[in-house]
């Protein structure tokens, strides 16, 4: 059974299911009303840890190009509509989901 993500725009939560089973839910920030995030099913490409920049402690690339899953150095925007369409979050929690998905892992993202 593969891990997947499951990202709610409407709810700001990030929620890590191993096949029908919740493992974990985040809280997350989403795009704002300018630079929304895009709603679809997507794969994890790649993960580069200490991106640099505003992308916090790792950055886990999307099938869709330039949108990805990430930490911030502004932790007080998460549960927030703010970023340019990436999914921030706390940088404990994206490092905690980065060790367990695998590159490949489904990401369903809706409102």
């Amino acid at each position: 059974m593969p891990y997947w993500i499951d990202v709610s725009t409407k709810t700001h939560k990030l929620r890590l299911f191993l096949g029908k089973r919740l493992i974990k839910t985040y809280p997350v920030a989403i795009g704002k009303m300018l630079t929304p995030t895009p709603t679809g099913t997507y794969k994890i490409i790649n993960k580069q840890p200490h991106p640099g920049g505003p992308f916090g402690a790792m950055w886990m690339g999307l099938s869709k190009p330039h949108y990805g899953i990430h930490g911030t150095n502004k932790p007080s925007s998460i549960g927030k509509n703010v970023s340019h369409g990436c999914i921030r979050m706390y940088n404990h929690d994206v490092l905690e989901l980065a060790a367990m998905v695998p590159v490949g892992t489904r990401v369903v993202i809706h409102k």
